[in-house]
């Protein structure tokens, strides 16, 4: 029915390899779980709990309320899930319920992670016999309504797509028992909390459901939103004092503008990976990173806020199979996404805001492996250098940007271009009659004097793949305009949310719905 990405069977797969910090020493079979869970679990090999679930789950199978916060990658879905189907499992449905009155709702602010939810349920309750519906925006419109209308237990999805059914009355939430609300953070930076205040609204009051909320941090406003739509929950911490996980290795470089592309194209090289996230601030900028990376030999694909929902997840699917040896990604695929075995992260641009630091670096060292996670403080963004060592606790190790480092002989994707379209005879076909002729880039001037972090000979020895690199990143940057850095990425998260109804047009009568249109949500990630 949907693509599904098979995370617990996955994340099995390296359980052998967790390390003892990353477990606890309680049991599931030492929790009061039925018999049901039980077996799904055995299915999935997990044994022990992560920290969050030994202590978030003896509190919610009592039915206490709980806002939970750990690290990302330790467990959380796995905890709300377990206790989201030991709650309904407990208790019969009422006799007067409908097929279409769902009994629990859970919210996440991403199509990928609302996908790994549902993967997660479909192995852990396969044997309870609830009815789980997927429901997300950007693609299949008319069929995730037919499974609303065909009835649904528990309903898993994004907030847009869901008060779009909602509206039509395809279906109610007056008899929800279990909330939940995932990455609550996110839901705040993409702009979604008004309609999750909303839909929380619809439900029966706090203390009649079951509430939980996880997030990898819970800052004042989460919390707030907890205690106004929560039964006084207990807050569960795990790890907070330590952002980053204590087995990601750490290192900044500090290139100018011109040598990103060629330290990177360098990195690339040198390093033994066959998976690594490269992050952009801006979707133009990953445009520019993956044509550098294609034309000298690393196949990899691209995520941001244009690229539609089926796209995505065939360049993920294949990323996962190591089909692709590089996804390149705006903050848009920061949060939510197990991908197995992700060993680098690389900082193309430094994040603006420190906290998209720590989700972008949790992309690897998932699950007790380990992981290197690698920045370039360049010209442009080494301002947020400074809060990023504040928020996380401790200084990033530099090292000198070395002529060794850089890939001297890079091919530009100009270049490769022009490669594949000479003829048998090696003539350029674009070429003929005159036409297709495309100038040179002028060689920009070079800012700046020698910079502490750098060796004094890089510059040089780059310089043949700088000029057409600088000339690359120069167009990338100059399409966010004066200032591109927020402006951009404020774009950027923009256009991968979903189109949120106004709060006072809720109560508008349904709109009627046309053929062939996805969903009033953009094709990015919601």
């Amino acid at each position: 029915m949907y693509p599904l990405p098979e995370a617990l069977a996955e994340a099995c797969e390296t359980a052998e390899n967790m390390s003892e910090k990353h477990l606890t020493e309680t049991r599931f079979s030492e929790l009061d779980l039925p018999p049901q869970l039980m077996s799904g679990l055995a299915a999935t090999g997990f044994d022990y709990c992560t920290p969050i679930q030994a202590d978030s789950l003896p509190l919610l199978l009592r039915g206490e309320d709980v806002a939970g916060q750990a690290q990302t990658g330790t467990g959380k879905t796995a905890a709300f899930l377990l206790a989201t189907f030991s709650r309904l499992l407990k208790n019969e449905a009422p006799a007067e319920r409908h097929a279409t009155q769902p009994r629990a709702l859970i919210l996440a602010p991403t199509r990928e992670l609302a996908i790994q939810i549902h993967s997660d349920a479909l192995e852990l309750g396969r044997d309870t016999g609830l009815k789980l519906v997927l429901v997300y925006g950007g693609t299949g419109y008319d069929s995730q309504r037919k499974d609303l209308v065909d009835g649904v237990d528990i309903l898993i999805g994004t907030p847009g797509r869901i008060i779009d059914y909602y509206r039509q009355g395809i279906f109610d939430l007056s008899l929800i028992e279990v909330a939940v609300l995932d990455e609550a953070d996110r839901m705040f930076d993409l702009g979604f909390i008004k309609d999750v205040r909303y839909m929380l609204r619809q439900m029966p009051p706090p203390e009649k459901r079951l509430n939980m909320l996880f997030s990898a941090t819970l800052s004042h406003r989460v919390a707030e939103l907890a205690y106004e739509h929560m039964n006084e929950p207990t807050e569960v911490t795990v790890e907070a004092e330590k952002l980053t996980a204590d087995n990601v290795k750490e290192r900044a470089f500090y290139p100018s503008n011109e040598e990103k592309i060629p330290l990177l194209l360098g990195i690339m090289r040198d390093i033994d990976a066959e998976r690594v996230v490269i992050f952009s601030n801006t979707k133009h900028m990953t445009e520019t990173v993956n044509r550098w990376l294609t034309a000298n030999g690393n196949k990899s694909g691209v995520i941001s806020g244009d690229v539609p929902q089926k796209k995505r997840e065939r360049l993920l699917e294949d990323f996962k199979a190591g089909k692709i040896r590089a996804l390149v990604a705006t903050d848009v695929a920061a949060r939510g996404l197990h991908i197995p075995n992700v060993s680098h992260v690389i900082n193309f641009d430094l994040p603006q805001d420190a906290e998209d630091y720590v989700h972008r670096i949790g992309r690897t060292a998932r699950a007790g492996a380990s992981g290197e996670a690698i920045s370039f403080a360049c010209e442009k963004y080494a301002f947020s250098m400074m809060d990023i060592e504040q928020y996380i606790g401790h200084s990033l190790p530099v090292e000198p940007v070395t002529p060794e480092l850089m890939l001297e002989d890079a091919k530009s994707p100009r270049e490769s271009s022009r490669d594949s379209r000479r003829d048998s005879r090696g003539r350029d076909r674009s070429d003929r009659g005159g036409r297709g002729r495309s100038r040179e880039p002028q060689k920009p001037a070079r800012s700046g004097g020698p910079d502490k972090h750098r060796s004094s000979g890089a510059g040089a020895k780059g310089a043949a793949v700088a000029t057409a690199a600088v000339a690359a990143t120069a167009a990338a940057t100059s399409a966010s305009g004066p200032r591109g850095d927020r402006g951009d990425d404020a774009n950027d998260k923009r256009e991968a949310t979903e189109r949120k109804p106004s709060p006072d047009r809720h109560k508008e009568p349904a709109r009627k719905k046309t053929g062939g249109r996805s969903d009033p949500e953009v094709p990015a990630i919601g």
